[in-house]
């Protein structure tokens, strides 16, 4: 019996090639199969339902019976904690935003992410001088993990000597975002558990410091803040602060890892990017389109009823947005299965759009330039040794969980 494309994007055997089956579902943009989501598969439709106030983010306006088969395995445990901004819908969530967005982007922090090119440049550097035996390197746990949670501790004001623990938390957080169906749910989500309640006590702790002695971080401005929208509560700065660690982390790490694989299987760009680190800016663009690092939005719901290429979604429904099939729709990018960092139009989804577009953008774009231009210039002649290399269970976040790849060695 042939699976639904609903059941085939949530089958782990696709997870290395999804692309078919959106080929598939773009014949029906809006697909709907009985009590399930309505799923939206072409580049248009998406854009448009990421800018209509008539969606919401808030699970609280999901009707009853509406059913989102990713509402658990992609849900991060807040039991504990306020819903991130990320959760909320206006004018919570755009006061929220507005306040995280004040100490690290322009208009009041214009410098905050282009003042770490020195230090993302060294985290760089220091994790590829690490690698050891260039016969076999896990590009994933020896690089493209590390990397992003040592720069979101870094841009927190972690303390160096506390960035170990951070790092340990953070891992076994990330893991529990993938379906294991080996595991024992009862003891994985103790884990889980573990790691958020320890990580929110540090930085319940790591709060309170910054308070009463603020650094030049972007802890110590949330924590300090007083500005038109007042000041977060403790809470509200724990639920940001992790969802800046998770959110931020979690995509990036695929991004990278994509964006490698990626290039070794194009080897001419991958030569064209070690001649001219330049390049790296118009190739993570194309990643983000060709590979996203969140396939879909699921998690989100209508307030009315909304019509859709001749289908009524009814108030309350489930809705997913397929934003990897919408990048890759034929009516929107010419030869959209062909990898093309010249591409002149680029407006991919792969950061979203809209109000929730990516928060953490400018630096996620920031990291794939330096870990995608400094792995072309160092590793020589760098190589795959399993392709496709083994996936993460994660249909959302998806990435290799591996990536075994070769070099003959790393240049200085």
């Amino acid at each position: 019996m042939t699976q639904s494309p609903l059941h085939q994007i949530l089958d782990y055997a696709n997870r290395a090639n999804p692309y078919p089956i959106y080929e598939e579902l773009r014949k029906t943009p809006v697909l709907h199969e009985e009590d399930g989501p309505y799923v939206v598969s072409t580049y248009y439709e998406i854009r448009s339902l990421l800018h209509d106030p008539r969606i919401s983010s808030d699970a609280r306006n999901l009707a009853s019976t509406a059913r989102d088969p990713l509402a658990e395995s992609s849900q991060e445990d807040e039991s504990a904690l306020p819903p991130s901004f990320l959760r909320l819908d206006p004018p919570e969530h755009d006061r929220l935003r507005r306040m995280t967005n004040r100490p690290f982007g322009p208009p009041h922090s214009p410098h905050r992410v282009d003042g770490m090119r020195g230090e993302l440049h060294g985290i760089v550097s220091g994790l590829i001088d690490g690698i050891g035996d260039p016969g076999r390197i896990d590009l994933v746990d020896q690089f493209s993990y590390p990397f992003p949670v040592t720069v979101i501790c870094r841009l927190l004001g972690i303390p160096r000597e506390d960035e170990a623990r951070f790092h340990t938390w953070a891992d076994t957080i990330a893991a529990s975002l993938d379906p294991d169906p080996d595991a024992d749910p009862t003891e994985r989500g103790k884990t889980s558990h573990d790691a958020r309640m320890q990580l929110g006590m540090y930085l319940a702790g790591l709060i309170e410091e910054r308070r009463k002695k603020p650094g030049n971080d972007m802890l110590s401005e949330l924590a300090t803040a007083k500005g038109e929208d007042g000041s977060m509560t403790t809470m509200e700065l724990l639920s940001t602060a992790a969802l800046l660690l998770i959110a931020g982390h979690e995509t990036t790490v695929n991004l990278i890892t994509n964006g490698m694989l990626t290039l070794l299987r194009n080897p001419d760009v991958l030569e064209r990017l070690r001649a001219d680190p330049r390049l790296a800016v118009p190739i993570v663009e194309e990643l983000l389109r060709f590979e996203p690092p969140v396939q879909l939005v699921p998690q989100r719901t209508t307030l009315a009823d909304i019509e859709v290429r001749g289908v009524t979604i009814p108030k309350g429904a489930s809705l997913w947005l397929v934003l990897a099939s919408g990048n890759r729709d034929p009516q929107r990018f010419e030869n959209p299965d062909r990898f093309d960092p010249d591409r002149g139009d680029i407006q991919h989804l792969g950061l979203g759009s809209g109000i929730h577009s990516c928060f953490g953008a400018p630096l996620a774009r920031l990291e794939a330039q330096f870990a995608l231009s400094e792995l072309a210039r160092r590793l020589e002649n760098p190589r795959l040794l399993e392709d496709p290399p083994p996936y993460r269970q994660n249909a959302v976040l998806r990435g290799p969980r591996h990536l075994s790849i070769a070099c003959d060695g790393i240049r200085p």
